[in-house]
């Protein structure tokens, strides 16, 4: 069975999403990139440096606040895969408290860029996501979510 093309999501929504990034940068978040329907947050760990802070907006019906969580095998090397993905779910307490729910989970491989035979490191990613009615809502949840931490460390 031949697999059907991505489906364009529906024009409201489309239409929603520049809008929806205009009302962010508006109320003082920082911007890192748009895929599709979703809205990725920035976090500047220094002036010069932006990075994908894992906080999320997704433009639907209703609006989505996506957090995904990580453990670096590098920081936990003799640790196996359930034991960084129960490191990563320790970390989600705080936002599971605040209704939350896991998603989804993944395994990614960060292959170096010089040799892609040469694995410089896994990452072990838990989303989680939470629906909320309105902006003004998502507003309040995505500053939460940018306030947690979201990297396991030792």
């Amino acid at each position: 069975m031949a697999e059907s093309p991505p489906q364009a999501p529906p024009p409201s929504i489309a239409s929603g999403v520049p809008r929806m990034k205009r009302a962010l940068v508006e109320a003082g978040f920082e911007v890192f990139r748009t895929r599709g329907e979703e809205i990725v947050l920035a976090e500047r760990p220094r002036e010069n440096l932006i990075m994908d802070s894992g906080v999320r907006l997704h433009v639907g019906e209703p609006l989505e606040v996506r957090l995904v969580l990580r453990a670096q095998k590098a920081d936990f090397p003799n640790e196996d895969d359930a034991a960084l993905f129960e490191r990563v779910r320790k970390l989600a307490e705080p936002a599971l408290s605040d209704g939350f729910a896991e998603v989804s989970v993944s395994v990614t491989r960060v292959m170096d860029p010089g040799d892609t035979e040469r694995t410089l490191d896994t990452f072990y990613e838990v989303t989680y996501s939470k629906r909320v009615p309105a902006l003004s809502d998502a507003l309040v949840l995505l500053r939460f979510a940018l306030g947690l931490e979201k990297r396991a460390s030792a």
